[in-house]
């Protein structure tokens, strides 16, 4: 398996890195400083050793060796406490930092355009939020404090072996190589299987949020796709099975061998110096205290060859959310933008051309003029541009020529909340919470009260049902509202455009997938919402728009005819050529 060499830390990364980290420095310095205290506690007892053994047992020394003995009880038992207060302040950094990560990436995530959103793949935007702001999280419980506990505890170490004695410290120094360079060897294979098993279970997660979705079981289930499903399951879970084994068997030789040197360092120093005892150079008491401190000397060391690795691991967490936290919103305010103070719900798209991306335009040259309080429909055959158009009236998406205008004043040089507060939505693809209706309603408009809630439910031609249910406004819909039918759906979405009281609505072929029944009650429950509002009607049934004020035909991203629905059927054109095939079916399909 191919070696990866960690990349180099970037100074203006950890620079933005450290930021998080300053509304708690205080609590930084209280870890810091328990830390090193601890090391300074734990590192006592083989002094303790040293004098109990040269002073207080040879000249019997009872009170002394009390002390002492005390003494090997009490730091350990200090150094414990210590730990203890280090791990609550670190953890507690740890989910405050992630807590200010996840508020800051959820809420720069949603500025971003719809593009963004399209182009993600599945699970990707929320392995972001959650998977690696938890591995932030981890980084910074675990690895950077292992790493400040190794250091200091290996400084402390290697102060005190000097203190005792210069030579048997340098013997014991000389074998450090034999921990730290395997280390680093096995911490960069554990970096790399670690990828690797992250990677698999991020396309484990994909698979479960397409097939355990309400979406996904329904479309399972339909085609019979179970078995296919549990196989593709079962390949990609035995890949993170095989995956997840490698990560935690790597090293297993390695931990031999540290075994091996931790036992080899020890009779080294015994030879060495049971050889200076023997000849009266010191004390016996020096020796034991050594070989006490060996542990403290190599477990650290060989700990921190490893967790530089982690460390940089962890760092990958961090490049990865600064990453999104660098994407500029495609869809943002510009500089000066202003806020509309009295909308009248003016709507112009002026010379008008858009593309996704590299591909062809969808729309081409688009001049549309619609006056406050009128009623335009745009029809067309599938892929001529129609739901894009009114992608561009919500400013989903910025036109790639042209302008589209709100009163006179360009979108961009619009504050973006004025356009959501007067602009509302009906489409095909009605999206409700899994939460209560009255909660789904007032999404629109939070402060509404019930009576306002019943009343918009009332407009839409649903508040009878919603009584009639066992608990009423409080019903859950379920997820996207799959307790309810399309119908249903669908008034429940007018009935929340209703609240929102728009000055412009646009409706995305908001009644394509009904029965005629349900079209009848959709079309009455969006004449009130329809009243005195400026209406972009994107339709696929033509029957529900023949009383628009006007109507736009398109075909290829181009508008070709604009007029009443008598006139265009007298111009024999697009329109009335759709018109007629479709009452057509509709005659055949009444016949069958």
């Amino acid at each position: 398996m191919p070696q990866e060499i960690p990349q180099p830390i970037e100074r203006a990364t950890l620079s933005r890195i450290f930021l998080y980290f300053r509304p708690y420095r205080k609590q930084v310095l209280l870890v810091t400083t328990s830390i090193a205290l601890a090391a300074l506690a734990g590192g006592l007892p083989p002094l303790f050793i040293k004098r109990i053994v040269d002073h207080a047992i040879p000249g019997r020394h009872y009170q002394e060796l009390a002390w002492l003995c005390a003494g090997m009880v009490v730091g350990p038992l200090l150094a414990g406490l210590l730990g203890v207060a280090h791990k609550y302040l670190a953890a507690w950094i740890g989910e405050q930092v992630m807590y200010d990560l996840r508020l800051e990436l959820f809420a720069h995530v949603q500025r971003q355009s719809l593009a963004f959103f399209a182009n993600a793949k599945p699970g990707e935007v929320i392995s972001r939020v959650l998977t690696d702001v938890q591995g932030i999280g981890q980084a910074l419980q675990d690895n950077l404090v292992k790493l400040m506990q190794n250091a200091l505890t290996l400084s402390v170490s290697v102060a005190l072996v000097f203190a005792l004695d210069f030579r048997l410290a340098l013997v014991a120094l000389s074998a450090l190589p034999l921990f730290v360079l395997p280390a680093r060897r096995v911490g960069r294979q554990r970096k790399q299987l670690k990828k690797q098993t992250q990677a698999r279970m991020a396309e484990l997660t994909g698979i479960l949020m397409e097939t355990l979705s309400v979406s996904g079981v329904l479309l399972i289930k339909v085609f019979g796709a179970r078995k296919r499903e549990t196989e593709r399951l079962r390949e990609k879970a035995r890949e993170l099975q095989a995956a997840s084994l490698k990560q935690n068997l790597v090293g297993r030789w390695f931990q031999m061998l540290m075994k091996l040197f931790e036992d080899l360092g020890p009779a080294v120093v015994f030879g060495v110096g049971g050889y200076l005892v023997i000849i009266g150079e010191i004390g016996l008491g020096t020796v034991l205290a050594f070989v006490t401190l060996l542990k403290k000397l190599y477990s650290p060391a060989s700990d921190l060859a490893g967790v530089h690795v982690d460390i940089v691991t962890s760092y990958g967490y961090f490049e990865r959310v600064l990453q999104v936290l660098d994407l500029e919103p495609q869809i943002k305010n510009a500089p000066g933008a202003v806020a509309l103070q009295d909308v009248q719900g003016a709507l112009k798209f002026e010379q008008v051309s858009f593309a996704y991306g590299d591909a062809p335009a969808t729309l081409q040259d688009i001049e549309l003029d619609i006056a406050p309080g009128e009623s335009v429909a745009v029809v067309g055959p599938s892929g001529a541009g129609k739901s894009t158009l009114a992608a561009l009236a919500l400013r989903l998406y910025d036109p790639t020529a042209g302008r589209v205008l709100l009163d006179g004043h360009d979108y961009r040089a619009l504050k973006l909340k004025t356009l959501r507060q007067h602009i509302a939505v009906v489409s095909q693809e009605t999206y409700l919470f899994h939460a209560s209706i009255a909660d789904n309603l007032r999404y629109a408009r939070p402060d509404a009260s019930q009576e306002a809630v019943e009343q918009a439910a009332r407009a839409a031609q649903i508040h009878d049902f919603i009584a009639g249910l066992p608990q009423g406004y409080e019903t859950l819909v379920g997820e996207r509202g799959y307790r309810l039918s399309g119908g249903e759906r669908q008034r429940l979405a007018i009935a929340r455009a209703i609240l929102c009281d728009p000055k412009i609505l646009i409706l995305d072929e908001a009644t394509s997938a009904l029965d005629s029944t349900n079209e009848r009650l959709i079309q009455a429950a969006l004449e009130p919402l329809l009243a005195g509002r400026t209406s972009l009607i994107i339709a696929h049934r033509l029957s529900t728009i023949q009383k628009a004020n006007r109507i736009v035909s398109l075909e290829h991203g181009r508008i070709v005819e604009v007029g009443s629905h008598r006139t265009l059927m007298e111009r024999r054109g697009l329109y009335a050529r759709l018109y007629e095939q479709q009452t057509f079916r509709a005659a055949a399909a009444d016949l069958v």
